[in-house]
């Protein structure tokens, strides 16, 4: 089926004009905005329908629940999960692609149909109580209807890239009531760079998608703060500890999912049953606390939280932990970034209480390492640094604090990116044999291949022709090599010219007795990376470019120094793209 397009006419507008494409980018915020309140009330319907709540009332924020209730609604709700994602998986074979991976590898391109089913897979995980973060919903939802937009307009790969990221940055600062961190997230994130172009259009979209959430939501959103006393220059030190703590503590968290799929995988399990064991387990975890529950929203009212006794929060954190990593693990969709600041805000408020402990002369003020902590793990495991230090900021207000919020995140995503190397989205990527590390544009190395590159008018010759009716079909100068191959048409290797032409080769001698590079060859689906690897590696200038390796058929040959002006010619272009040039 063709895609609705809009009229030529208000296409071409668009494509000409700048402004046109911030004009989307308030579209696409708004919508964003509405997608964050549809998305958070259906989550608190399931919870009213479910567990008897009131509208409004977070899960996580309860003290007690009851245990029939807490084991049944998620070993059910996964056990309906696991059934629609048999169905799903008939209907729709390929994976869903997420806003980085879209705009990593694909230009922008997603499907909206894939964001809403992904959507709707979330608030049901979070709506039946799987510890997963809403976020994922609320940035695929909103990232797909943006693409979907930009698609009607045909934007340009850049201008699509940066509209995908105003969906995610729009959803984000409706989620979290923080434009500015809404903003720092679609560019860290998803668009994977800052330009001067992209400025105005995420800034905005990320400003109108806070002002829609905040205008339509019944109950605050964002992060409920406490007050928190000056900061001295102690604090920062002991901030920089807290990162390195952080880190370690987020690198074991993205592990732990990647170990417990790996145990059901090897569990021999049906795939449609792996979420109910996942809601059985974290129902056990929601009988002793269910704060462990949902994305962690109702949790995220610190003051409340942090009043607890410390064993009580001990316990909090490392049930939460472990119910992030089951419900992820065993098939529930969703995100770690709700879960990473309640786990972060309990692990700074941990952190404070044993620098007290071990020396009581110390003040340290617990509030303050819960947003530290918040901060330091959550930029761990998303990667954001710049997005956790406005969402400091935004929810606390308090510039001071904010500075020990800059060392801590530092450190600990400096820590993660030597000890570890990837955040949790680009970690999954990696799993799936994936090798992008952020969203940064590379889709187009791979759409610049070979098979695009590669001259088709190659000239063949038999392999078994003599040096002397070589010498007469080619004379010198007439080309530099010459493409042989053998009684069955397939490659033999190539012929230099001026080596047939030497005076030691007899004119009775058979070719392919001076035939260079026949084991080296270059096939249509390589990369112009790959292809420039292989040049280095033959040291040769031209090599052939054949179907497969084992029936050897000649499609074209490909030169060095094309694909070297083709793969610069490219770079230009992505620069005058980054520089805002059109």
């Amino acid at each position: 089926m063709t895609e609705f397009e809009v009229p030529h006419r208000l296409r071409a507008f668009v494509r000409a004009r700048e402004f046109s494409l911030i004009l989307l980018a308030a579209v696409v915020g708004a919508f964003a905005g509405v997608v964050v309140t549809l998305m958070s009330s259906g989550v608190d319907l399931l919870h009213s329908l479910f567990f008897g709540l009131p509208l409004g009332q977070r899960l996580s924020a309860l003290t007690s629940l009851d245990p029939v209730l807490a084991m049944l609604v998620p070993t059910l709700g996964g056990l309906v999960l696991g059934v629609a994602y048999t169905f799903i998986a008939a209907w729709r074979p390929a994976r869903e692609v997420d806003p980085i991976e879209a705009n990593a590898l694909h230009g922008g391109r997603m499907s909206l149909t894939g964001s809403v089913i992904v959507a709707l897979q979330t608030v049901w995980s979070s709506g039946v109580g799987a510890s997963v973060g809403t976020e994922a919903g609320y940035t695929q939802f909103a990232s797909g209807i943006a693409s979907r937009i930009g698609r009607a307009f045909r934007l340009r790969r850049a201008d699509l890239r940066i509209l995908v990221g105003c969906g995610a940055a729009g959803g984000i600062a409706g989620a979290f009531g923080a434009p500015l961190a809404g903003a720092f997230y679609g560019f860290e994130l998803v668009i994977g760079n800052y330009s001067v172009t992209s400025l105005a259009p995420v800034g905005i979209a990320s400003l109108i998608g806070y002002l829609v959430a905040g205008s339509l939501a019944s109950v605050h959103l964002g992060i409920v703060a406490p007050q928190v006393a000056t900061v001295s220059n102690q604090d920062l030190l002991f901030a920089a500890m807290l990162g390195v703590v952080m880190a370690v503590f987020g690198i074991v968290l993205m592990r732990g999912v990647h170990w417990f799929e790996s145990v059901m995988e090897r569990s021999k399990l049906p795939a449609a049953l792996r979420p109910a064991i996942g809601g059985v387990i974290v129902g056990l975890f929601a009988s002793v606390t269910p704060q462990v529950m949902s994305s962690g929203h109702g949790a995220l009212r610190l003051s409340g939280m942090l009043d607890l006794p410390l064993r009580g929060i001990a316990i909090i954190l490392v049930l939460k932990a472990l119910a992030s990593i089951v419900s992820l693990g065993s098939g529930f969709r969703g995100g770690l970034f709700f879960s990473s600041l309640l786990m972060g805000a309990l692990g700074g408020q941990l952190f404070a209480s044993a620098m007290t402990a071990i020396n009581p002369a110390l003040y340290v003020d617990s509030n303050a390492y819960a947003v530290i902590g918040m901060s330091a793990l959550s930029a761990a495991v998303i990667g954001g640094p710049l997005t956790m230090i406005f969402v400091a900021l935004e929810s606390t207000g308090n510039l001071w604090l904010t500075a020990a919020v800059l060392i801590a995140v530092i450190i600990s995503a400096q820590v993660t990116r030597e000890l570890f190397g990837y955040s949790f989205a680009t970690w999954r990527f990696h799993l799936r044999g994936e090798t992008i590390r952020s969203a940064a544009d590379i889709g187009w190395l791979r759409d610049l291949t070979v098979g695009r590159m590669m001259r088709h008018d190659v000239k063949t010759v038999s392999s078994e022709m003599t040096a002397a009716a070589f010498r007469q079909a080619f004379p010198p100068g007439s080309t530099g090599q010459v493409v042989a191959v053998d009684a069955n048409g397939r490659y033999a290797g190539l012929v230099m010219v001026a080596e047939a032409h030497a005076a030691e080769l007899a004119e009775s001698a058979f070719i392919f007795e001076i035939l260079r590079h026949p084991d080296d060859m270059l096939l249509p689906s390589m990369t112009v990376q790959e292809a420039v690897a292989a040049f280095d590696r033959t040291e040769s200038e031209v090599l052939v470019v054949v179907d497969a390796r084992l029936s050897r058929r000649v499609l074209g040959t490909l030169s060095e120094a094309h694909a070297l002006r083709r793969y610069l010619a490219e770079l230009e272009l992505r620069r005058r793209e980054y520089a805002g040039a059109r």
